[in-house]
């Protein structure tokens, strides 16, 4: 490390009409944030929480493993995670209570969404009244804003309208969204990586932006001078981890770029396709994955949701030999066929947290990686989308939380634990001391 420069972890590159925040550098000195679980000498990281959400429930006869204790054998649902089966833990018993019917009638996918972060009871409504309870992520968001750029980034891969009738008397916000800043303020998620991409590192105004694109002006190109002048003083660890940081972002531009290239996919008729989103489903996923990542490597945020789609979705997976819709299919009356197409949708979506799982092992943070330094979450507010039940949710949290989670086991709670319980357990590991969230009764245990 080049002892004579000292940088501050807020340090921007900037260019004409943008700007990049860095990864942590040693020429940043030691991390701020919770370096509980580390040993002496170890860099401190800050402690990042994200929520990654799946609708429509799981076969569960295929997530659930066997037996309580360290993960072994895992079920064919679970099989792409096995390279990783050290880094996250299955929970098993936690409910939703608020996304059942609760006397409000039909209406669970809209309530399995709006309530798996708020666990309140959503308001049936299909008009401007709505009402649900703000979410954990935005408990979080709030308590932190002061320490990142983002509050917190809301993002997905399936747009969803704001308002009108999606479900049973429910508006289609409650199955869109998952992030509630209050009771009435839902948070749009962003689904065009393009967007998300100027949000992270963009800078400067409409203007210069478009001039920026009309000349295909690279991020990267535009802080060239600003980088060569940092570069120059750094050791030689920092100029490596800058290099690796780089080409990461360039890959993401000329993928994004790419995906607005491709042919589009055929559709049905009356279908409106938001611009530059991605032709391969799969490749959306681990776009705006990547750029979760890149989000969280910058400290441009340490709170993150994302909606690989949304509840109720009926999209299909021909790329994978599954040419009915999702929901169809996960009411499948016990059918042989239909279970095992539902089998492979859920496979895919576990194949997709396994290559995230993988990007955050690889990058190297302090003594650690960007995984040893997260809480992330995977699941859904659904258990078995067959019978639309909410209890014993199919829930996954991998990463260490920077030394406050123990993963690599199969933890089996009481039947009806609020999940609620576990993001109370959560918050209080990001130092957030927080007593009461939606149905919560106590700080869920067992996680370390």
């Amino acid at each position: 490390m080049n002892q004579s420069l000292i940088l501050s972890r807020r340090t921007l590159l900037r260019g004409f009409g943008a700007s990049l925040a860095l990864p942590w550098l040693e020429a940043m000195g030691p991390m701020n944030g919770w370096a509980a679980g580390n040993t002496p000498g170890n860099q401190a990281a800050p402690n990042r929480i994200a929520f990654l959400y799946v609708p429509n429930g799981k076969n569960m006869a295929d997530w659930r493993p066997k037996a309580e204790g360290p993960l072994k054998d895992l079920p064919a649902t679970l099989a792409p995670l096995s390279e990783h089966s050290k880094e996250f833990s299955i929970l098993t018993g936690l409910t939703a209570d608020k996304a059942r019917a609760n006397g409000d009638g039909g209406g669970d996918h809209a309530r399995a969404l709006s309530a798996f972060l708020t666990g309140t009871q959503p308001r049936k409504t299909d008009g401007t009244d709505i009402r649900a309870g703000i979410s954990v992520d935005q408990v979080a968001a709030a308590r932190m804003a002061d320490k990142t750029r983002l509050a917190s980034l809301e993002i997905g891969t399936e747009a969803g309208s704001m308002a009108g009738n999606c479900d049973s008397g429910y508006s289609c916000v409650y199955s869109s969204t998952m992030s509630w800043r209050s009771a009435t303020q839902p948070m749009p998620k962003e689904v065009n990586p393009k967007l998300v991409f100027e949000r992270l590192f963009g800078s400067g105004s409409m203007k210069e932006r478009a001039r920026r694109d009309a000349q295909r002006k690279s991020i990267l190109d535009l802080v060239k001078e600003d980088f060569g002048d940092l570069n120059g003083r750094l050791g030689r660890n920092d100029q490596r981890k800058l290099d690796e940081y780089f080409s990461a972002v360039r890959d993401l531009e000329m993928r994004i770029e790419r995906s607005a290239q491709l042919p589009e996919p055929t559709v049905p008729e009356g279908t409106v396709r938001p611009e530059e989103i991605p032709a391969s489903y799969q490749d959306h996923l681990r776009l705006m994955g990547d750029l979760m990542v890149l989000a969280f490597q910058t400290d441009s945020t340490r709170v993150c949701t994302y909606v690989l789609a949304n509840e109720g979705s009926n999209k299909p997976y021909p790329f994978i030999g599954v040419k009915e819709g999702h929901h169809d299919l996960s009411h499948h009356g016990n059918n042989a066929e239909k279970k095992t197409k539902i089998a492979q949708i859920n496979q895919f979506h576990t194949t997709q947290l396994a290559y995230l799982i993988g990007r955050m092992k690889s990058i190297k943070e302090g003594d650690g990686t960007l995984l040893d330094h997260t809480m992330l979450v995977y699941g859904s507010g659904n258990s078995d989308g067959n019978a639309h039940n909410h209890d014993d949710l199919p829930i996954l949290i991998a990463g260490r939380g920077c030394g406050t989670l123990k993963p690599g086991q199969h933890i089996v709670y009481p039947k009806e634990t609020p999940l609620n319980n576990l993001w109370l357990a959560l918050l209080n590991r990001m130092e957030l001391k927080v007593h009461q969230l939606g149905d919560s009764t106590g700080e869920l245990t067992k996680l370390a």
